[in-house]
């Protein structure tokens, strides 16, 4: 058990490379979620807030229970839940991403904050909760479910409909569309458009969900679209590896995504039940590759467990879900052989892509919905209270050796 962690430079808007792979053992100074989900979370400084469907939180000693909707921030040196911070979100949280001058960008499915108007999403400042009043998004007629910041622009992707249907890249200051950006996801598997996760890395935006088209272009369920020019357009890059339906309970199924640290690559898991083929599977890509068929670098697959989080730091790419095996593309719910034991969260080889040796096990619920690496470690997010075989009540973190 480790009792406190040392505070690393910590980058503002994007996780950071790490040398080695995480220490099995979680710190103890991490507070508790005593109810609900985690579903985001990001590091403004060392401020880490966590997004979700909860009610309340409690230190890490268990002594003291804070009530907070949905939204809190704690310190992530000393595991102090913020007393300043505590607003009131009339709904889900799903995506966040840190701001300038003390403040975080959050999404998700709710219609006010602290009782004043705010649909899906808003910027709150730190210090006390407040909406940011500059920030006018306007996003209307649905959730945000995934945030992605770059300089003075904010990506933003969910099944809305205006400023822009699905995916959006706002103003960070303002919130105003970007009118150099009109990419439209289409011609979806499931009754709306939904993107699911995206993310950023220098001229390349990755974004998958249930669409099957980019502008009108072949893009099934995932596509690159170049952001370093005036109009972004959809790069180059096409891949069939999710044409392939899974179970019908699932008519889209790809749900997370991450960069590498350098944007070379990027990782995408699955869920889509115990079919084969790319269904409950991790898969990296390159970035940079060009054609109509490109092929994933390598595939890991859970053996039919769904994957909803990805985490890429250079040394490993954490992936998390209620999987109990990796490695196992011969099982169907089953153990196959050559199949390693990872429940409910496992690590990756890069390169290789066969799991690493790095189990610290996690009580499976529904999974992890969301992984943050930074300078310091991998703070995890989920739905249980069991982690590394500790009591870590929904949220945790494993620190760097």
């Amino acid at each position: 058990m480790l009792a406190r962690v040392a505070l690393a430079a910590i980058t503002a808007y994007a996780p950071v490379a790490h040398a080695r792979v995480v220490a099995a053992d979680p710190i103890d100074t991490t507070p508790h979620v005593l109810d609900g989900i985690v579903n985001a979370i990001t590091v403004v400084g060392r401020t880490v807030v966590v997004g979700g469907s909860f009610s309340e939180v409690s230190d890490a000693s268990r002594t003291t229970v804070h009530a907070r909707d949905n939204l809190f921030a704690y310190d992530l040196v000393t595991g102090r839940v913020l007393p300043g911070f505590a607003p009131s979100v009339a709904g889900p949280v799903y995506g966040l991403a840190a701001g300038d001058s003390g403040t975080v960008y959050v999404g998700g499915e709710f219609h006010g904050v602290d009782n004043r108007r705010a649909r899906g999403l808003a910027r709150l400042s730190l210090a006390d909760g407040a909406l940011v009043p500059a920030f006018q998004p306007r996003v209307g007629g649905g959730m945000v479910t995934a945030l992605a910041r770059q300089g003075r622009h904010l990506y933003v992707g969910g099944d809305f409909v205006s400023p822009r249907t699905a995916l959006a890249r706002l103003d960070a200051t303002t919130g105003a569309p970007d009118a150099g950006f009109a990419v439209e996801p289409g011609a979806p598997l499931t009754s709306r458009v939904k993107v699911y996760a995206l993310a950023v890395s220098g001229r390349r935006l990755a974004v998958d969900g249930s669409f099957t088209t980019l502008d009108g272009q072949s893009r099934p369920q995932l596509g690159l679209i170049d952001v370093g020019g005036p109009v972004a357009r959809v790069a180059p890059w096409r891949t069939e590896a999710y044409a392939r339906p899974c179970s019908s309970a699932f008519p889209s199924y790809v749900r997370g995504l991450d960069f590498s640290p350098d944007g070379r690559y990027f990782a995408v898991v699955t869920t889509g039940g115990p079919k084969g083929g790319m269904c409950d599977t991790t898969a990296r890509f390159e970035t940079w590759a060009k054609g109509s068929a490109i092929r994933p670098t390598w595939v890991n697959s859970t053996g039919g467990d769904s994957l909803y989080a990805v985490a890429v730091t250079g040394a490993a790419v954490y992936v998390g879900g209620h999987q109990r095996w990796l490695d196992n593309p011969q099982g169907r719910d089953s153990a196959g052989p050559g199949a390693v034991s990872r429940p409910g969260i496992g690590a990756i080889h890069p390169s290789t892509g066969k799991a690493l040796s790095w189990n610290p096990t996690r009580e499976r619920g529904i999974g992890v919905k969301a992984f943050y690496a930074h300078g310091s470690g991998l703070l995890v997010g989920s739905d249980t209270t069991r982690l590394g075989r500790e009591y870590h009540a929904r949220i945790g973190m494993f620190p760097l050796p």
